[in-house]
C-alpha cells in the first residue's frame, strides 16, 4: 500500500463543484482505500491505496463518480512526492499563503504568461511555484499551461505533507 494525496480540481469554489468531504471520505473507504482523511473543503484527500498510480486513480475516480455522479479532475502525488515539493520550495522565506504551488500532470511550461506584475515564477518537476508578493487576490496572472492544473498554497501543501507522513 502507498500513501497518496489526492488534489481535486475546482471543488467547492464559488458555489460550483460541490463535494462534501464527509461523503468523499466515506466513498473512498467503501472503495477499499485505507486511512482516509480530508483537509479543508477544497478537495484534499490523504489515503492509503494501491502502489500503482493508475490503479489508485481508477479506484478513487470510480468511488467519486459512484457517490456524486461526476468526478472533478484529480492529481495524485505520493506522500514522498509531496514532501519533496515542500523541500523544493524556492520561496521558503515567504509567507505560506503568498506562495502557490500549481500541481500539473503534463507540460509545466511558463511560456505565454500574461498579466504578470510582481509575481515570481519557478518551474519545478511536476509543479510550478508562484510567489505573489502583493497577495493572490490582487493578481491577474495567466499561465496557459496551468489550465488543467490545481493549486494549493504552501500552508496547505505543508499540512498535507505532514498528514501524509504521519502514521495512521
Amino acid at each position: 500500500m502507498m500513501r497518496w494525496v489526492a488534489l481535486l480540481r475546482a471543488v467547492n469554489v464559488g458555489g460550483t463543484g460541490k463535494i462534501e468531504m464527509a461523503r468523499l471520505r466515506a466513498a473512498a473507504e467503501r472503495a477499499g482505500l485505507g486511512e482516509v482523511r480530508s483537509y479543508i473543503a477544497s478537495g484534499n484527500l490523504v489515503f492509503d491505496g494501491p502502489d500503482d498510480v493508475a490503479e489508485a486513480r481508477r479506484v478513487l475516480t470510480g468511488a467519486i463518480t459512484g457517490e456524486f455522479g461526476w468526478c472533478p479532475g484529480l492529481l495524485l502525488r505520493s506522500g514522498a512526492e509531496l514532501a519533496a515539493v515542500l523541500a523544493r520550495n524556492p520561496f521558503a522565506e515567504a509567507e505560506g499563503n503568498k506562495v502557490l504551488v500549481l500541481f500539473v500532470d503534463g507540460d509545466i511550461s511558463t511560456k505565454g504568461l500574461r498579466h504578470q506584475t510582481d509575481e515570481q515564477i519557478e518551474p519545478g518537476e511536476r509543479e510550478i511555484f508562484i510567489l505573489f508578493p502583493s497577495g493572490m487576490g490582487r493578481s491577474r496572472l495567466v499561465i496557459p499551461s496551468a489550465k488543467n492544473s490545481t493549486g494549493r498554497n504552501m500552508n496547505t501543501v505543508a499540512k498535507l505533507a505532514g498528514m501524509a507522513a504521519a502514521e495512521a
